[in-house]
């Protein structure tokens, strides 16, 4: 199954995601994390260090391409395929493949194309694939999760974050990307503005699976620069998250 989460930047993507990550892997199973995100966030949150992003990878092949140190004969993708999957980073819960940038001024447009690839290739040898994406729209126009199991579109109380929200929603509907599911995850609701919040949620169009309370918790993991998955596993974000994951998996 892959998941991806999406949404406008600092509504709680990444969050979402390692929360996501923290879930499915109490469930002994296969589990890959993609960074798609340029400006990422993920590892930190899931507590790894990464030495080298796909971006790097393309990079030193161009490097080596334009130095003629790879054979004219050999196949660029199958070692562009071998250097990646040295990439991958293994923990004992799941692994981890950040997508990072080009160096230089390169497009990453050329990432992207790389990601749909990745994910066609790897699909098959991990149970639960989550993916942390671009903030915005540019992943649905430039089709990078459009074999997607579950998209979740995260949204906070901000107006621009719901209005990115249905954007997406609509956004895929006009480019025809059928995903299995689509729901709507709403971040950093109180009690005193949840009944309006929910309101104005429900304008997306998107069918709501969960709400996220601030959580001073998660605030103060931030400052600390404390890993996300190390959050209790009675934190109320865990809990909800855990819950989300629940409903995903009874949804297919």
């Amino acid at each position: 199954m892959i998941i991806a989460v999406s949404g406008k930047g600092g509504t709680g993507k990444t969050l979402l995601s390692s929360l996501l990550i923290k879930a499915l892997s109490e469930k002994n199973k296969d589990i890959l994390a993609i960074d798609a995100d340029p400006d990422s966030n993920l590892p930190e949150a899931l507590g790894v260090e990464v030495i080298k992003t796909v971006g790097d990878v393309r990079e030193e092949l161009k490097v080596d391409t334009a130095k003629g140190n790879i054979p004219k004969d050999m196949n660029k993708w199958d070692i562009l395929d071998y250097k990646i999957m040295e990439s991958v980073v293994e923990t004992p819960k799941f692994d981890l493949l950040v997508m990072g940038r080009p160096e230089g001024s390169g497009c990453y447009c050329a990432v992207n194309n790389m990601l749909r690839k990745i994910i066609e290739t790897l699909s098959a040898n991990y149970d639960y694939i989550v993916i942390d994406t671009e903030a915005g729209l540019e992943h649905l126009s430039r089709r990078t999760t459009q074999n997607v199991d579950t998209m979740l579109v995260v949204t906070d109380k901000s107006k621009r974050g719901i209005l990115t929200a249905q954007r997406i929603g609509e956004l895929s509907n006009e480019l025809d990307i059928n995903f299995k599911k689509m729901f709507l995850v709403v971040n950093r609701i109180t009690p005193d503005n949840k009944d309006m919040i929910i309101k104005k949620a429900k304008e997306t169009g998107i069918e709501i699976i969960g709400t996220i309370y601030e959580d001073e918790e998660v605030a103060e993991y931030d400052i600390e620069g404390t890993p996300l998955v190390n959050l209790p596993d009675d934190s109320n974000s865990v809990v909800t998250v855990s819950k989300i994951v629940s409903r995903i998996l009874n949804s297919n």
